[in-house]
Formats: C-alpha cells, structure tokens, sequence
C-alpha cells in the first residue's frame, strides 16, 4: 500500500531581473536556482521510501537540480543500480536520463548518445539521484519522474510517483513588432510576445499610453502559457509606437516606425492615376466617334435604299 505525507519544505531563492537592454553579468554556475514549495515522501509496505519535493522553479538560460533520494529495504550494500528520470508518465513518457553502476562502481554510467543538458547531481551510492538540467528553456517546464533498480533483489525498483513539477520562469522577450494594413482599409500594429509569467503587454506614443486589444494567447505547454500577441488599431503613417512587456523578472520593449509615403511616390501614384484618365477619356472619345461613324453610314445605307 502506497502513503503519501507532505512535509513544509521551503528554500528561498534570488529572482534574477533582466530585460532585453541591460543583462547583468550573472554566472551561470551561480545561477543555479531551486525553489521547493513542498516535498513529497512516498513509501510502501516493503520499506522503500523516496522523497522528492512537489515543485521546482528554475530561470529560463539557468541550471536548475530535481533533488530526489531514497532508501530501500535491502540490509546489503546493492552492488548493481539503474538510475532513470523521465519528463511525464505512463505512456507519455520521455526518458530524459539513464544510467547504470555495475560491481560496486562509484560511477554511473550513461550511454554515449547522452543528452549533455541532463547529468546525474548526486552519489547515487549515498541514495541520492538528484538530476541536474542545464541551460533552462521554457519547453522544460512539466512533471519529472525519477526511479531507481536494484536488479538481483526481490523488490527491484521504485519510483515517484507523485512526480516533481518543474516551472521554468523568463523575462518577457519580444518575439516580433510588424505593421498589417493598407491605407484604404488602415493599419494596425501586432506584437508577438514571449515570457513566463505571461507579459503583460502596453502600448505607447509619443503622447501617452494607447489602449491595445487584451493579448491573446499563441501557443502553450504543459505548465501553461507563454506566449501572446497584442494588436493596436487604427495606426497612423508618420507615427511611431512602442510595445512595452513586462512580469515579474523584468521587461522588454521595441519600437515600430510607420513611414509615410515619400512625395516621390504620392507624385508617381498621382502621375500614374492622371494617365489612366487620360487613357480613359481616349477610349471614351474613340468609343462615341466610332458609334457616331457607325450610325451615320447606317443613316446612309438606309437613304439610299429607299431613292
């Protein structure tokens, strides 16, 4: 039979604050960042047990560790050990991480086609088969699962099965900044945003803060948003505008200048329309003068029928 106990276990970790015009000079090394909202202890009626906090919270870019321990029933050191940590469960599953320690080897061992970002943080021989992931992105975010074999024993495995929720936070970045329309329907601005928290989004001219439609969501994942896309009609030529992104690691912003049209093109699109009159009033003109040809020739013909 399967227990399950939550214990308050809370490390408190630095937000690191950045936005797209000053990075700060932080070392990925030391940023590795954790934060355990809770742990959870899971253990069976044959004396396993493992722990393993409920969430995590890493920076987008940064190392994060998913701490996972346990210890079983077996009073002999095992002298073989399969570690594997997987990103979901059941048959959804991806296996992310394995490795093997065979005759009491203090190493364990992945195979060469390794993914390099997922390395083994703790002594698994001191029970701990805590995974590091490297070079955080937003798509990391989800539930981990780690598991551990000890093959040559009646109860060879054990897994938690709770899983450990990673969330991957980032600093709002703008993904584009482009202008939709012509001038006989109108323009308006779109702004692609990407963040988590999902940014919020404001516009701004050079006479003050615009109102934008309400962002809306473009793409997700397990965790949840990330990503929108905020517009701003009736846009003007000559103007310039700002899309400005923001959450709680920091901020972003760009700039989108729409031209107006160069009097040389104003001169060429008039030019243009006049030749097209011009063309316009010729064929006209050639139309009545043929249709005036035609009748008079049929008044004539019909004239001379009749003498």
């Amino acid at each position: 039979m399967l227990q399950v106990d939550f214990s308050s276990l809370f490390i408190p970790y630095q937000k690191f604050r950045r936005s797209a015009m000053n990075l700060h000079p932080f070392s990925k090394t030391l940023g590795l960042l954790m934060v355990l909202h809770s742990a959870a202890v899971a253990k069976d009626d044959d004396g396993w047990l493992m722990k393993a906090p409920a969430e995590v919270r890493g920076i987008e870019g940064y190392p994060v560790v998913l701490p996972c321990s346990f210890t079983h029933p077996h009073h002999t050191h095992p002298s073989s050990m399969y570690v594997s940590w997987t990103l979901g469960h059941g048959r959804a599953a991806v296996l992310l991480f394995r490795c093997s320690s065979l005759n009491n080897s203090q190493l364990c061992q992945s195979k060469p086609n390794q993914d390099q970002r997922y390395r083994l943080e703790g002594n698994h021989r001191n029970h701990d088969i805590s995974l590091r992931v490297n070079s955080l992105t937003l798509k990391d975010s989800g539930r981990y699962y780690c598991r551990v074999e000890l093959p040559g024993h009646q109860h060879t495995s054990f897994e938690n099965t709770l899983g450990t929720r990673l969330r991957v936070e980032a600093a709002p970045r703008i993904l584009s900044l482009s202008a939709e329309g012509s001038e006989i329907s109108g323009f308006k601005a779109v702004c692609e945003v990407q963040g988590s928290p999902l940014p919020d989004v404001q516009w701004i001219a050079p006479n003050g803060v615009l109102d934008g439609d309400a962002a809306f969501p473009l793409s997700q994942d397990t965790a949840g948003q990330y990503r929108a896309s905020s517009q701003l009609l009736d846009v003007q030529p000559g103007g310039q505008y700002i899309c400005a992104a923001s959450n709680s690691l920091g901020k972003d912003q760009a700039t989108l200048y729409l031209l107006c049209p160069s009097p040389e093109k104003l001169s060429a699109r008039s030019s243009f329309s006049l030749v097209v009159l011009l063309l316009a009033l010729a064929l006209a003109t050639k139309l009545i003068l043929a249709l005036g040809v035609g009748a008079w020739l049929l008044k004539k013909t019909f004239s001379g029928a009749e003498h």
